[in-house]
């Protein structure tokens, strides 16, 4: 089971290999119809749960290499610690499917209570929602637009749902044909009959989904005021460099080099082609999340802010991530955002902390976090700032957060998301944040920038269609104008309660037996 969970993590981004959960999610399925207990059902639940999120966490080691004089005996817990932690968030599934008699109900409970504890990593620290299945289906390019899109109306959750049930029961189906093909023994569909009946199912719910996606994409519009010209300013900075404090000044005049570049091309492309009224909209500039060594400078110094603003001529604001003090001492994690003058017109502080990198359980005993840790802000906000469109900014992981990343009391018309990937290198952990923020932007029906500081900045419509990229490692600027706001999906009106509820009825109905007739 352990190698399947492994096997299994090849479908998630940057791969997207999908056919190998035919394979590995139908032999856990045999194990736990087989299972002579709950206790060898948990067992085996682990194991698969331990190697797929080990597999699919391997990038966190490169976080720790940055400081590996420092912590270097901490070099084999990210990936493996993580992959303990989240191995019961399968074990209990495995386990509780086993109130379903073996069989097909068996497979169907142990799909829903995948998905409904899968949705309850939100709650293990800080949160760490990261890789849900759903994103597996987020494939770069056209068909990953298609494929998403149900995402508007049950969220990345119900899109996990799916892929588990379909990987269950169509690689089991798929299986059982070829050893009755070779005379060998079936083992959950002996009957032909059956397996048409699952291969039908199957092709009846991808077609609805995928008629239904084309229909979206081309009967919804953008809606009301269209958003800002956004100038993403990538800097490229090393983590060594930002971590060690080194040419702190060097940093700084590149991002306003950058910054001028950038407000220089939005300008000149006022109107743009694929949007004529350009002209009469607003620009604004996005630094990434802790953009440059001794960015606790722009908290003490308004001459710093006015800098910056004057390197901006035209901006009609500038969004700067920084670390900032609050009021008793502690750090935050915060977006700035500054008007045409350099005065701060509002603060974000970042609410969801990373676990373990900005935020440190109170029971670990080792100080693994500098100073304990940085204080969480109180949540998503929308900030309506002069002569822009109501914009939700979003601090790094935050948007891994589905239906948690947009004040729902007072929504906004785009997505500001300010991040740093640098400290896990170019690897499948950017990649997959990138995911994140693509589903994003379908499930709230918001246009998102994002601002990275090694990349990748990039910038979604609402359907999560790409408007624009800066790869990773490279220095510049992205300009995107962009477009209005969906109307609101209804995932984002009703927001989880939606595939928690399609997961617990359809795991009832899988392991409430029918009363017998006399």
């Amino acid at each position: 089971m352990l190698g399947m969970g492994v096997l299994s993590a090849l479908a998630l981004p940057p791969v997207h290999f999908l056919p190998i959960l035919l394979i590995t999610f139908p032999a856990l399925g045999r194990v736990l119809n087989r299972a002579p207990s709950w206790k060898n059902a948990a067992w085996a639940g682990a194991l698969f749960g331990f190697g797929f999120y080990a597999a699919n966490l391997y990038w966190l080691v490169n976080a720790v290499m940055i400081r590996a004089e420092e912590f270097w005996w901490f070099v084999p817990f990210p990936s493996l610690g993580c992959a303990l932690i989240l191995a019961p968030m399968v074990a209990a599934p495995a386990a509780l499917c086993r109130l379903a008699p073996a069989g097909p109900r068996r497979i169907l409970a142990f799909a829903a209570s995948w998905t409904l504890f899968d949705m309850g990593r939100v709650f293990l620290f800080s949160g760490f929602t990261w890789n849900p299945l759903g994103s597996s289906l987020a494939i770069p390019g056209v068909v990953g637009d298609v494929l998403i899109q149900p995402a508007a109306w049950i969220g990345v959750d119900g899109l996990t749902f799916f892929v588990v049930l379909g990987a269950l029961f169509g690689g089991e189906a798929l299986q059982d044909a070829f050893r009755a093909r070779a005379g060998r023994p079936c083992q959950l569909f002996p009957r032909h009959a059956d397996r048409i009946r699952v291969a039908a199912s199957a092709a009846l719910v991808i077609s609805i989904s995928v008629t239904a996606s084309m229909v979206r994409l081309k009967t919804v519009h953008p809606a009301g005021e269209q958003g800002p010209i956004a100038v993403l300013v990538q800097g490229n900075v090393p983590e060594t460099e930002k971590v060690g404090h080194l040419n702190p000044r060097d940093i700084f005049m590149r991002y306003l080099h950058l910054t001028a570049d950038g407000i220089l091309q939005a300008r000149d492309q006022r109107p743009h082609p694929a949007f004529p009224d350009a002209i009469n909209r607003p620009i604004v500039f996005l630094w990434p999340e802790t953009s440059f060594p001794g960015s606790m400078l722009l908290q003490d110094s308004p001459r710093a802010r006015q800098i910056i603003m004057e390197w901006a001529p035209g901006a009609d604001a500038g969004l700067i991530g920084a670390l900032r003090v609050d009021e008793n001492g502690r750090y935050r994690n915060s977006v700035l955002a500054l008007a045409p003058n350099g005065d701060i017109a509002a603060v974000y502080d970042k609410a969801r902390l990373v676990p373990f990198g900005e935020y440190q359980p109170p029971f670990i005993p080792l100080q693994i976090v500098p100073q304990g840790g940085m204080a969480a802000g109180p949540g998503a906000q929308t900030w309506h700032l002069p002569g822009i469109p109501p914009v939700g900014p979003l601090v790094c992981y935050e948007v891994i957060f589905s239906g948690l990343t947009v004040d729902e009391h007072d929504r906004p018309r785009w997505l500001a998301n300010v991040t740093n990937d640098g400290w896990f290198g170019d690897s499948a952990g950017p990649r997959q944040h990138l995911s994140s923020v693509r589903l994003r932007a379908v499930e709230e029906g918001l246009p998102i920038a994002r601002a990275a500081n090694t990349g990748i900045s990039i910038a979604y419509d609402g359907f999560g269609h790409e408007l624009g990229r800066l790869g990773w490692g490279k220095t510049g600027t992205l300009v995107v104008p962009l477009p209005a706001a969906l109307p609101t999906p209804l995932f984002a009106q009703y927001g989880r309660s939606l595939p928690a509820l399609l997961s617990l009825a359809v795991f009832l109905l899988a392991v409430v037996r029918p009363g017998r007739k006399r």
